[in-house]
């Protein structure tokens, strides 16, 4: 049995405590939480252990760390003594390259690892880079712990930042497409609850067409987009409001920020 420490309990947190906890066999997760209402939560919901930091570690094979970037520092300086020679770290913070987490705790294998939050339904994708302290079996074996929420992809650590603006923060791009759909859907006449069921599907359905397609997304879109009609004068207004090259400049604004973190 596998023991995983998992610092954070968080949305990412838990979403990767459900995921782990679907693998045969079933590791053994601790829980390391400060707010006690939330740790206590996590216990009785997923019938783990809860600890604190160094505790947590000590007997740890994983450390997967779910914490802010700007906590990750204070984190690793806290556990850095207690974490066994050998461990394999993945960490979960955007911007933070694996060299950071190697220098505060040399003993360990370093993977980098980006998830998005369809992770809480094993629907996620999951960016991941193993560092130069991590050697291509435990590597393999971050890999196969993070496919329980999702697909991964074995990137180099240098597109790190493009993965956070793709996959990382793409939920929320999707969900402001649906946000606006909703709202275009109302003010077109439909009701709330009726619109929310039409564009929830309406992604859903295109997402899964798109993916058993070998057609490219813009054939898809050419299909239904006959001259002159519906589509055709909805599509017409995207183009002239430059929504493409608002959503592709925001994508490079994601990258640069994400590169930005890296820096500091």
């Amino acid at each position: 049995m596998t023991h995983i420490a998992v610092l954070g309990g968080g949305v990412m947190g838990e979403a990767l405590i459900a995921g782990l906890l679907q693998l045969d066999p079933k590791p053994s997760i601790v829980v390391v939480e400060k707010r006690e209402d939330r740790a206590q939560e996590l216990v009785e919901r997923h019938h783990i252990a809860s600890a604190d930091a160094q505790a947590a570690v000590l007997d740890a094979a994983v450390v997967i760390a779910v914490v802010k970037p700007q906590d990750m520092r204070a984190v690793l300086i806290e556990i850095a003594d207690a974490v066994p020679v050998g461990a394999l770290i993945i960490s979960i913070a955007a911007g933070v390259p694996t060299t950071t987490i190697e220098a505060l705790v040399p003993q360990a294998a370093v993977v980098r690892a980006m998830p998005n939050t369809p992770a809480k339904i094993q629907q996620g994708v999951i960016g991941m880079s193993a560092g130069i302290s991590c050697g291509p079996e435990q590597f393999a074996q971050a890999v196969e712990l993070l496919r329980a929420v999702g697909t991964v992809l074995e990137i180099p650590e240098s597109q790190q930042d493009a993965i956070t603006a793709t996959s990382g923060s793409g939920p929320a791009y999707v969900f402001y497409l649906a946000e606006a759909m909703m709202l275009g859907a109302q003010q077109s006449g439909l009701s709330p609850a009726d619109a929310r069921t039409a564009v929830v599907q309406t992604i859903l359905g295109s997402a899964e067409l798109l993916a058993a397609s070998a057609q490219s997304p813009v054939e898809l879109r050419t299909n239904v987009t006959s001259p002159n009609g519906t589509t055709a004068a909805a599509i017409e207004t995207f183009d002239e409001l430059g929504v493409r090259e608002a959503i592709v400049a925001g994508m490079i604004s994601a990258r640069d920020r994400s590169a930005q973190l890296s820096a500091s």
